[in-house]
């Protein structure tokens, strides 16, 4: 019992000393940062879970390019009164599906009868069209929301984003083989004008695939005002940094292929004498 109390006693001590020797300190602030943060470990901050979120923000001693996309802006604002930083202001995004290929406009050429996965079915083949640019339709982006934001419809086959509930963690995102959905600006009143195509064919090869599909004509670069639209590779993409909602490039898109989302019904135009006088000749 003597010898039994001894060795004890002089492991008791040895762990003591290795303890003090090879502590690791904390700052507390690491533990209250992660407990005003979400929890959802989503990986939208660009950071390995909430944890690795709140040791950044804390380490860094600045909030400069860091932000909680689920938490938003209050959270954010918490975080910077823990640490006495100020909260950068960003702002709010939201998912956006970039492809209009319903079973409408994009016929289907073959079936797939493979295991459900998106992953899966990009790595064999292009797609059930002919288009390879467009959505394959299996729900990998469904399954990758932890938030119930996103859901397939089955009428037009395309995935659809529940603004209300979407918090641009980026999870459907990455989710995507065909890297059609991407975060962007939710705008003002949730207003938006994109560009509702990925596919780089020439005009001809992409019209026939999808009867909205861009065909590169160039129409919406030369009628921006802003200079938000580029071309490339056949494909036309506006920056919302840049872009006014003024919607002009909606307008002279032969495609429809631009998209104005939540915006109000555009006033009938009215004829002027000349166009009148030219109706009234013609009867």
């Amino acid at each position: 019992m003597i010898s039994l109390g001894a060795i004890a006693l002089v492991l008791a001590a040895v762990l003591y000393v290795a303890s003090k020797k090879f502590a690791v300190y904390e700052d507390p602030r690491i533990a209250q940062v992660s407990e005003v943060l979400p929890q959802a470990n989503c990986g939208g901050c660009g950071y390995p879970g909430c944890s690795g979120f709140a040791d950044a923000c804390v380490k860094a001693g600045s909030l400069e390019g860091k932000f909680c996309p689920v938490g938003g802006q209050p959270v954010m604002s918490q975080v910077a009164s823990i640490l006495g930083l100020d909260a950068e202001t960003a702002e709010p995004m939201v998912a956006v599906v970039r492809c209009n290929g319903t079973c409408t406009n994009r016929p289907r050429t073959n079936m797939y009868d493979g295991a459900k996965s998106c992953a899966i079915a990009a790595s064999l083949y292009g797609g059930e069209t002919g288009c390879s640019y467009g959505c394959l339709g299996c729900g990998d982006c469904v399954a990758a929301c932890q938030f119930d934001a996103i859901h397939m419809n089955p009428e037009t086959g395309l995935p659809e984003v529940d603004e209300e509930k979407c918090t641009a963690c980026g999870a459907c995102v990455k989710a995507c083989p065909k890297a059609i959905i991407e975060l962007r600006a939710k705008g003002k009143k949730s207003r938006r004008v994109y560009v509702s195509c990925v596919n780089k064919d020439k005009g001809a090869v992409a019209r026939k695939a999808c009867t909205v599909s861009c065909i590169g004509c160039g129409k919406c670069v030369k009628t921006c005002p802003f200079e938000a639209i580029t071309l490339e590779n056949n494909l036309a993409y506006i920056d919302y940094n840049k872009c006014k909602s003024c919607r002009k490039c909606v307008e002279v898109c032969p495609q429809h292929t631009i998209i104005e989302l939540n915006f109000p019904p555009r006033k009938p135009k009215e004829e002027t004498p000349v166009a009148e006088a030219a109706k009234t000749a013609e009867a």
